[in-house]
């Protein structure tokens, strides 16, 4: 049992709440299970008073109320793919990002895809929104719009034509603020808004509803 904070894991577990390298951490025995289920072996597991003094694994812990257990997985990258895929430009709180793996999944998308400038998946945040979905879907990163599945619709509050029925290729979301950049709308191949009575939704929820509303139509 670790008994010391000096340990070498310990030391690797407090630099990845931290910063992105090629491992990350998960917390809680749900996304220990989740990972477990969809065959994620881990580079090692953490439990309190098996393999580490609990003390000490909640010190490392990025849960304010501590945690019994956590794993280091090495993080992996997947293609674009379709049928439906989910595509989100810049956005930037990882809460967002992991609530639209979790929407992705539980809708039946078959990826979801991260272009520039928007937050770590992997991020403990995000894995912890994600509730075990960033271990079940694949998860990929382009740099271009042309790198997306086709055809492309872009999801701009107010713009475009209003969103019903099946989606086909991929649904690109931007910040709830910024929104989709010119370039980014120009590059796909459709426009389409969520009638809502308000402005906007934030990425998480614009993501759902339109998944939703996909999905809601489609022959299964």
């Amino acid at each position: 049992m670790i008994t010391s904070p000096h340990n070498d894991k310990l030391k690797e577990v407090r630099r990845l709440q931290r910063r992105r390298e090629g491992r990350f951490v998960a917390e809680g025995e749900d996304l220990l299970a989740a990972a477990a289920a969809a065959g994620w072996r881990p580079a090692y597991e953490l439990r309190a008073g098996v393999d580490v003094d609990e003390a000490l694994l909640d010190a490392v812990s990025g849960l304010g109320s501590g945690t019994r257990a956590l794993a280091v997985y090495e993080r992996r990258w997947g293609t674009p793919a379709g049928p439906l895929c989910v595509a989100l430009w810049g956005v930037h709180d990882p809460g967002n990002v992991g609530a639209v793996l979790r929407s992705a999944l539980a809708f039946g998308a078959s990826s979801v895809v991260l272009g520039p400038d928007t937050a770590d998946p992997f991020g403990p945040k995000a894995v912890r929104a994600s509730m075990g979905a960033i271990f079940a879907l694949p998860v990929a990163r382009v740099t271009r719009v042309d790198q997306l599945p086709a055809p492309r619709t872009a999801l701009v509050a107010g713009e475009g034509e209003p969103l019903h029925g099946p989606i086909d290729g991929t649904l690109v979301i931007g910040a709830e603020r910024a929104g989709l950049a010119p370039a980014v709308v120009d590059a796909c191949d459709r426009v389409a808004h969520i009638r809502i009575a308000g402005d906007s939704l934030n990425a998480a929820m614009a993501a759902t509803v339109a998944l939703y509303e996909s999905t809601r139509v489609r022959p299964r």
